[in-house]
């Protein structure tokens, strides 16, 4: 037996070896080693990434005479999945790929396993012709698409053939195990598996749709009947505390649930549309971000100047944005720089996004009256050195962060605004005496978010468009010959800088796969940030203008976060497309 499957292996490794897949003298040294140990030799090469997954299964159903499918490049529908039930597939290693010819066609790792074939024929009643596909493919496909939505599908036969009233869907829905319940638990761990902030589900006039934000770009992910709607928004309403009998005015709330041992929180919103009632969950997810302030893209002097600015021991630091372009992550990763057992931190966010060890963290409640202002009152008797304000949204918070920062704290916080410059006049506008605002201000931090592209990428030469927009936002900020590319490099974060160059410039792009569509996978920050030196208090003294600021600024050394999305862009982390789609706005 040892004998067969050591000749079934030299086979695969010959045939890969003659097709100039694998490198024959690397093939051939570990071939010898493995027939020394006494072991098989494919393992080890697979295991020192000689060969893949996907050529060994190529080969095999070459030397046996089956067909072979690659699944990394397939997309299947959840109808074409439903043909076979997820456990059969999982047991056995096989997925369906639709009919064709009166035979149901299946891809399978294992296509010599007769009893798994006969098993999948009886159980589908109707005669099978199998594929082969490599292990590794098969799991990924079962793991990304099958069963996540089989839930869904059983929600929407049991709501179609059990037309019941409202109230009685209503009331179905609070059985924990009726499918409406398991519908939304898949929608949920889909969403999650995928990383997704938000799940957008709306109704249409004849049908309810499913989006999730993944990386910051909304994906349909399902369309499903309307009749699903009441017993799934219900549903929702129930696991929030929400009033299931409303339906004229939005309402807001959050709870809980555990996704593969991981616990995410979820912000529920839920708003009366023109066809019925629109629900938008943010996923809240700590164990999925980093806190890291350098992984999460800041980098070179802007790095530096928000270092520089939390080791005072009093000021403020504030991040500005767009909503979902990462301001409470920044803070988090700030605070988590700082944090230690000598120094009291207290925040008042709303919500608590990301529950963190050794720091009092209070929730807003304006029901009860615990605001912004109300909290930060509060806060300032706890002796604390170290203050996180979530949001600056009026003119009374305003006062009471800067007075805090006056009194010898350190106060983080946010502002939606458009730049790091657009701070300054927001504050002033929100009724900020200027000395004061010039006295207490740190550094102003301005922040996007992109997609990163994935690590499997492919270079191509940027066009005349493109070298001519890199040149004129970064031309003067690249090195000019070779000899400074290492310093230069250094000193704006982004070693390997190409020397500026007139004619092109060699760029990334990332590889479309199901697993990363567009060639995307995680977002990185575009950052800014001015610190706020004798300069530029003079300037928020005379009421200068956020384009005067930020000209100074740059005459000062600061880099703009559209210049910091180009140089991602010749770093090979992001794309010209996603700089511009995100910053389009900004110069």
């Amino acid at each position: 037996m040892a004998t067969l499957l050591q000749e079934a292996d030299n086979k695969i490794i010959d045939l890969l070896v003659r097709e100039g897949l694998a490198d024959p003298n690397a093939t051939q040294a570990i071939v010898q080693e493995a027939a020394a140990n006494g072991k098989p030799a494919i393992p080890e090469l697979l295991a020192r990434n000689i060969i893949n997954d996907d050529m060994v299964a190529h080969a095999t159903a070459i030397i046996i005479g089956v067909p072979y499918v690659e699944l990394k490049n397939i997309t299947l529908d959840q109808e074409t999945l439903g043909m076979i039930p997820g456990e059969a597939s999982s047991r056995v290693l096989a997925v369906p790929l639709g009919m064709k010819d009166g035979l149901l066609n299946v891809a399978m790792a294992d296509v010599t396993n007769v009893q798994a074939t006969d098993y999948l024929s009886s159980l589908v009643n109707q005669p099978i012709r199998v594929w082969m596909a490599s292990e590794h493919g098969i799991r990924e496909l079962l793991e990304q698409y099958h069963g996540d939505f089989s839930g869904v599908n059983e929600a929407v036969r049991a709501t179609d053939e059990d037309q019941q009233s409202e109230h009685k869907e209503e009331a179905k829905t609070i059985v924990q195990d009726s499918p409406i319940s398991k519908a939304l638990t898949t929608i949920l761990s889909y969403a999650a598996k995928t990383k997704a902030s938000d799940i957008h589900i709306e109704p249409l006039e004849n049908s309810l749709i499913i989006r999730c934000r993944i990386d910051g770009v909304l994906r349909k992910i399902m369309e499903l009947p309307k009749t699903v709607a009441p017993a799934l928004v219900s549903r929702i309403k129930i696991l929030a505390n929400l009033k299931i009998d409303e339906h004229r005015v939005p309402q807001d709330g959050q709870f809980t649930v555990i996704v593969d041992d991981q616990e995410i929180d979820l912000r529920i919103a839920i708003s009366p549309v023109t066809w019925g009632e629109q629900v938008v969950i943010r996923l809240l997810d700590k164990t999925g971000v980093s806190m890291e302030i350098e992984k999460m893209g800041m980098s070179g002097r802007a790095l530096r100047d928000v270092l520089e600015g939390i080791k005072k021991p009093n000021g403020m630091i504030l991040t500005s944005g767009p909503t979902g372009s990462g301001k409470s992550t920044t803070l988090y990763a700030l605070i988590q720089k700082i944090k230690s057992e000598e120094i009291n931190i207290v925040t008042m966010e709303d919500p608590v996004e990301y529950k963190m060890s050794g720091i009092n963290q209070i929730q807003v409640n304006v029901d009860a009256g615990l605001t912004f202002a109300a909290g930060l009152r509060s806060i300032l008797r706890q002796d604390p050195d170290v203050v996180m304000v979530g949001e600056i949204r009026d003119s009374e918070t305003a006062g009471l962060a800067v007075q805090a920062a006056l009194t010898g704290h350190l106060v983080f916080s946010t502002l939606h605004t458009n730049s790091a410059a657009g701070i300054l006049p927001r504050l002033l506008d929100m009724g900020i005496e200027p000395f004061l605002l010039a006295s207490t201000l740190n550094v102003v931090i301005g922040q996007r978010l992109v997609r990163r592209l994935t690590e499997k990428k492919e270079l191509y030469k940027s066009n005349e468009v493109e070298t001519s927009g890199i040149n004129q936002l970064v031309g003067e900020l690249l090195p000019k010959d070779k000899a400074l590319v290492n310093e230069v490099g250094e000193d704006l974060g982004y070693p390997g800088l190409p020397v500026r160059n007139d004619d092109f410039y060699m760029l990334s792009r990332g590889v479309n796969t199901k697993e990363t569509p567009g060639g995307y996978k995680g977002r990185s920050g575009l950052y800014e940030t001015i610190v706020v030196d004798d300069d530029i208090q003079k300037m928020i003294i005379s009421h200068s203008t956020a384009n005067e600021i930020m000209k100074l600024a740059r005459s000062k050394g600061t880099i703009t976060m559209r210049q910091d999305g180009v140089l991602k862009v010749l770093s090979g982390i992001t794309t010209m497309e996603e700089v511009n789609r995100v910053a389009s706005d900004l110069s």
